[in-house]
């Protein structure tokens, strides 16, 4: 880590309390002239920072910014944060890090996706100052035929994380969205290398987009159906960090005991779809039928309506007539 990136952290962890320069010169066993450049360079980054003689530096409480520093604060696991302020895509990025031997548990954050991504090769829209979009890398020791259970487990820790942060109720539609009422306001996508000859993942990475400010306007395409987590900005200027952390603390728990599926019931608890009419799309055809439960192996049962059923373990269905996006 860099001066600059190590003194954020001493402020983040201090946040709202003066620290010495000759306390943080000792601490980095760095120079003072070294940490007031740090100090300038965290200045013109946009960071409010309070420099008083005799009692140090201040990152005022009320500093909105979100960092690796700021998001690390509230984390309960080793993890490599990397935040942008734009990216093409977190996936996309996370992907080409993997391949050049990112290690497991690297994290991307960005407030702005230019390219973003949903399944099925539909556009992600992630407009900045809006929605946080975030990519996990992991490099996972159990067959691919298990890789389900990674959008199963992100799905939770995403509802989780919205409830701690807001008073809403957060839902999951099937097999990867998470919806707000009738709209929706997160989507998953899980991607992975397989090993054809260990019959197991190289790496997954998990995308997690969620709106979490409604912007001034969603696109004609899907302001019918999506929303977000607030539609203004909440008192507490640390939302962002405590958000993505608390959503890392709830998957990589998850994920470091993935054999118990601890969460699978709350996921079927969730369930939006449970006992709905509904539309499974299959060759752009939207086919009526009625959701009736999810497995263990978070297949969903579908009935359709010359009385045949049928077990889905993946697909796309939807509660409107159209396919949604």
């Amino acid at each position: 880590m860099s001066v600059k990136d190590l003194v954020l952290e001493e402020l983040e962890n201090n946040k709202g309390s003066y620290v010495s320069g000759g306390q943080l010169s000792k601490t980095l066993s760095v120079s003072r002239n070294s940490i007031w450049k740090a100090i300038k360079s965290l200045e013109k980054d946009g960071y409010s920072i309070d420099a008083i003689p005799n009692r140090g530096y201040c990152l005022s409480s009320d500093s909105e910014i979100l960092s690796a520093q700021s998001i690390a604060k509230y984390c309960n696991h080793s993890l490599t944060i990397e935040v942008y302020e734009t990216i093409t895509s977190t996936n996309t990025v996370l992907k080409e890090k993997a391949g050049e031997g990112a290690e497991h548990g690297t994290v991307l954050v960005a407030k702005e996706q230019t390219s973003g991504r949903g399944r099925m090769g539909k556009e992600f829209y992630s407009p900045s100052q809006t929605g946080i979009y975030l990519s996990i890398l992991l490099r996972p020791q159990f067959p691919a035929s298990q890789s389900l259970f990674l959008t199963t487990a992100a799905a939770v820790a995403t509802a989780r994380a919205i409830e701690d942060i807001s008073s809403q109720k957060a839902q999951i539609k099937w097999v990867n969205d998470i919806y707000i009422g009738s709209k929706k306001v997160c989507g998953i996508l899980t991607e992975a290398a397989f090993n054809i000859e260990t019959n197991q993942l190289d790496y997954a990475i998990v995308g997690i987009g969620v709106n979490l400010l409604k912007p001034s306007h969603f696109p004609s395409s899907i302001q019918d159906i999506a929303t977000a987590v607030f539609d203004v900005p909440p008192e507490d200027p640390n939302y962002q960090s405590i958000f993505v952390a608390n959503l890392l603390n709830y998957f990589m728990e998850y994920y470091e005991h993935f054999e118990s599926k601890e969460y699978l019931q709350e996921y079927i608890d969730r369930s939006m779809l449970i006992g709905k009419s509904i539309f499974v799309i299959r060759n752009n055809k939207s086919i009526p039928a009625t959701a009736l439960a999810i497995n263990a192996d978070c297949h969903l049962q579908v009935r359709y309506e010359d009385g045949t059923e049928e077990w889905l373990s993946s697909g796309e269905v939807s509660t409107k007539l159209s396919t949604e996006s």
